[in-house]
């Protein structure tokens, strides 16, 4: 990757080095499987999917995620992302599992319960949402219904997935609120919650700073982040 981005421009692989060299030092509070799915995500979510997704791919194995993983990462993230960009994402991972002749995929996943009634998300969201549009609540109910049983990505992980999600599409209000209040109520402490939107500036670093303003309101005020 280093040698094909210098072909194309030598300066920008010195802004790029630089850029990954300072992230890597300054987000000492997020473990390698975590930036590598947070990676991933910017990746669906920016439709990036050319060499940065197989770069990305790749160091998720020396990282230890399986290709079960990265499958369940990428209906994880539908939910948001949206299913389009999310299929094109497992389209071109089911290339590169080929192309680098990595362990194919068992099938191993969960329940998806898209039959089933109610959903995980707190009464109190599923109501704000079904009094604004009712069909809409009923969408939602089941896309949180069909992810519920998921258990290859830990509640962390998954937090710190869906709060990218949120700096990447500067959705900063009630889902940034309720993914921070996941991650805090996962165990994460607010300096990782700092951590996951500061490595999002690799990203768009005009969305972190957004982001690094809501988020900081929402830590002083530790009552708002956790109701």
């Amino acid at each position: 990757m280093d040698d094909q981005v210098k072909a194309l421009d030598s300066v920008f692989a010195e802004m790029s080095a630089a850029t990954d060299h300072l992230l890597r030092d300054e987000t000492p509070e997020l473990t390698g499987r975590e930036k590598v799915l947070l990676y991933l995500t910017a990746d669906v979510c920016q439709q990036t999917l050319g060499p940065p997704f197989e770069q990305h791919v790749t160091m998720a194995a020396d990282c230890g995620l399986s290709t079960d993983d990265l499958h369940e990462m990428l209906r994880f993230v539908a939910y948001d992302s949206g299913y389009p960009a999310a299929l094109a994402a497992l389209t071109r991972l089911t290339e590169l599992e080929r192309a680098h002749v990595l362990p194919a995929p068992t099938g191993q996943g969960h329940e998806v319960n898209a039959d089933g009634t109610g959903s995980p998300m707190p009464e109190s969201m599923r109501q704000a949402v079904a009094t604004l549009d009712a069909p809409f609540g009923t969408y939602m109910d089941l896309q949180s219904r069909m992810r519920a049983g998921m258990r290859l990505l830990s509640v962390r992980e998954r937090a710190f997935i869906t709060m990218t999600v949120d700096v990447l599409f500067q959705t900063l209000q009630e889902s940034f609120h309720a993914h921070v209040t996941r991650a805090l109520g996962a165990g994460a402490t607010p300096e990782e919650a700092r951590a996951v939107v500061r490595f999002s500036a690799q990203f768009g670093m005009t969305k972190a700073w957004r982001a690094m303003h809501v988020l900081d309101a929402l830590l002083t005020e530790p009552d708002a982040a956790r109701t």
